[in-house]
């Protein structure tokens, strides 16, 4: 059973606290049921472990007058924004207990996501889709491939993983401008308000992930309260 949080938005080094500690505590106590959190963050970038600060094209005091965070972080990948409008989600799973990934179990883990995400956007009418060579969830608009969701991963020693993907559902595109998105300057971002030409609530996507992530990952999943949606 995967315990779903939804938590509303968060602060990044707040958020980050919470994983750590919820890795610490099943590593002392494997037996504890895994976790899904989803929420949102403030104007925020993070640097990934090959995070370049070359990335970072916005000074301190453009910054601190868009109101934006930096932080440095152990996830795989490079820089990437989280803000109000998109749905950041962090799963908690112990790998080893899902007896799924063996020695290759980083990528498979991503391919996995990747499909969750995937399997969540096609009944809203976006046709999601992997980029050979790149991570995330990528989709054709008139300007070439854009991406619609990243996806940076830490998995302990003991199997247990932390941070995880943010997609972008009524994200204000303009942050990205302040990076070059995951390292990669010859691809754009998109949202699915973009994509799909009308309004979206980040919470509108909780139903159809939760739905794909037990489909993906073969579990049953447990949340309270599942939030209205307006589709």
């Amino acid at each position: 059973m995967i315990e779903v949080e939804w938590a509303s938005q968060v602060a990044y080094d707040v958020a980050w606290d919470w994983q750590k500690s919820l890795v610490a505590e099943r590593i002392a106590a494997p037996e504890l049921a895994d976790k899904l959190l989803l929420l949102e963050h403030p104007h925020t970038y993070t640097l990934g472990r090959r995070g370049k600060m070359e990335h970072l094209l916005w000074d301190e005091a453009t910054l601190a007058g868009r109101g934006v965070s930096v932080h440095r972080v152990d996830r795989g990948g490079d820089i990437t924004y989280h803000g109000p409008g998109q749905l950041v989600g962090y799963p908690i799973l112990n790998l080893r207990r899902l007896g799924r990934y063996g020695l290759a179990r980083i990528r498979a883990y991503v391919h996995d996501i990747e499909e969750m995400l995937i399997q969540a956007l096609a009944p809203l009418g976006i046709n999601g889709r992997r980029y050979e060579g790149y991570t995330g969830v990528w989709v054709k608009e008139p300007d070439g491939l854009n991406k619609i969701a990243a996806i940076g991963v830490h998995i302990n020693n003991r199997g247990i993983t932390s941070h995880g993907f943010a997609l972008n559902v009524a994200t204000d595109l303009s942050y990205f401008s302040g990076i070059v998105p995951c390292g990669i300057a010859n691809h754009g971002v998109t949202s699915m308000e973009k994509v799909l030409g009308r309004p979206f609530l980040t919470t509108d996507l909780i139903p159809p992930i939760i739905t794909a992530f037990e489909q993906v990952f073969h579990v049953k999943t447990k949340l309270e309260e599942i939030p209205s949606v307006n589709y």
